[in-house]
């Protein structure tokens, strides 16, 4: 399991559940259940890393929980 932040919140427009990892940039997955979402987002993320490393990019240390003014 990741230490990235998790944003999961139900979308009418997708009918389904989404999890994004707003630190790394394009990564999120969605499911019928919160549980599925959260489960797919590890997974994503995992490959986003995975990818990242790959390719030689830089992955962002995980800063925990973001703060919005």
């Amino acid at each position: 399991m990741t230490k990235y932040e998790i944003i999961l919140y139900w979308s009418s427009e997708d009918d389904a559940f989404i999890a994004e990892v707003p630190e790394l940039p394009g990564c999120g997955a969605d499911g019928n259940t919160r549980q599925e979402a959260l489960a797919n987002v590890e997974v994503v993320t995992t490959e986003w890393l995975e990818t990242a490393r790959e390719l030689g990019r830089s992955i962002p240390e995980p800063k925990g929980r973001l703060l919005f003014a």
